[in-house]
């Protein structure tokens, strides 16, 4: 499966496709005990490969890594600067990526950003490096990789129309 360089943008910023894996796993596995690792590794990569997903990507880490060289004109520079928290764009855009596996995802998402657990949390934490959109990009992309999971297992419950009323 072929990203087009996004994994190298996501390493640069100092993630990892393990580290989404992981919270993939968490929050698919009380669902479906059985589910790897890998599994979750390989969902991580297919919602990668989704030239949208990919796009918003972009978008997020070029303003994150635009605000880190002070390159922004004034007042997003000082909103990311600050990570404003009425500043809301880096959620919407987010949204997104969640919005690729329907609500499963964006329930999932509000979860995440709320929970912020494992690289999500390290995201947002303060300091050299701006990742007013990262965090909540990553977030976005492991619900969606949760999502397309949960869509995709045959223990799911299948309702059938009747053929007639």
């Amino acid at each position: 499966m072929h990203v087009n360089g996004i994994e190298k943008w996501l390493e640069r910023r100092g993630v990892v496709i393990d580290d989404i894996a992981e919270i993939v796993l968490a929050l698919q596995h009380p669902y479906n005990a059985d589910l790897t690792v890998e599994e979750c590794r390989l969902s991580v990569l297919a919602v990668l490969d989704k030239r949208e997903v990919q796009y918003v990507l972009y978008t997020g880490i070029a303003l994150d890594e635009l605000a880190e060289r002070k390159l922004l004109p004034e007042p997003l520079q000082s909103i990311m600067e600050k990570d404003e928290s009425l500043y809301g764009v880096d959620e919407t855009l987010a949204l997104g990526i969640t919005n690729v596996y329907g609500m499963i995802g964006l329930t999932s998402f509000g979860y995440l950003d709320k929970m912020k657990p494992g690289i999500i949390r390290h995201l947002n934490v303060k300091g050299e490096r701006i990742h007013v959109f990262l965090d909540d990009l990553v977030a976005g992309l492991a619900a969606a990789a949760s999502a397309r999971i949960a869509h995709g297992d045959p223990k799911a419950i299948q309702y059938h129309l009747p053929d007639s009323p």
